[in-house]
């Protein structure tokens, strides 16, 4: 069964439009607790974006986001699902919402998605400019993973997923 929040929260996210962005190259850590491979790395767009969007987390005074590696799969693999479907979309949102809590002990789970945003900035901003994403974001949340995929013509998706633990 599927708790309610989850199915609440899928109704509420809504999918987002894109925008361009410069880069900042500043250091990440990444998180990997309980993992035994080491080899686990963010792109440098993908890193830029967390980086930002904990950036702009601090300035409203809200605790940083974790990185988890652990998480990152789902959030590739929905990216897969959303360029072999050429659209944006939250399907499947319920399932991975409940694996994520299953496999990690995470009792809130939420996503943005996004496409077409030629660097880390423009999405952060398109994300802000949305007051469902931007609740997401700057939600009571403790972890987070994203993941940037280009589609075979070069556009840029992105799915990002927030827990708390």
């Amino acid at each position: 069964m599927i708790p309610p929040f989850v199915l609440l929260l899928a109704a509420l996210i809504i999918s987002c439009d894109s925008n361009p962005v410069a880069e900042e190259e500043e250091p990440f850590q990444v998180e990997q607790a309980g993992k035994a491979d080491n080899s686990f790395s963010l792109s440098t767009e993908e890193a830029a974006l967390f980086d930002l969007l904990n950036a702009y987390r601090q300035s409203r005074a809200l605790s940083p986001l974790t990185f988890s590696a652990e998480a990152y799969e789902h959030a590739e693999a929905h990216n897969q699902f959303m360029i072999s479907q050429g659209e944006l979309s939250h399907e499947g949102f319920a399932e991975r919402a409940s694996k994520i809590s299953r496999e990690l002990q995470a009792n809130f789970v939420a996503e943005n998605v996004a496409k077409d945003y030629t660097s880390a900035e423009m999405a952060l901003e398109g994300w802000l400019e949305s007051s469902a994403h931007k609740s997401t974001i700057e939600g009571d949340f403790t972890h987070s993973t994203l993941s940037i995929m280009l589609d075979t013509k070069g556009n840029p998706y992105y799915t990002q997923i927030f827990f708390r633990k």
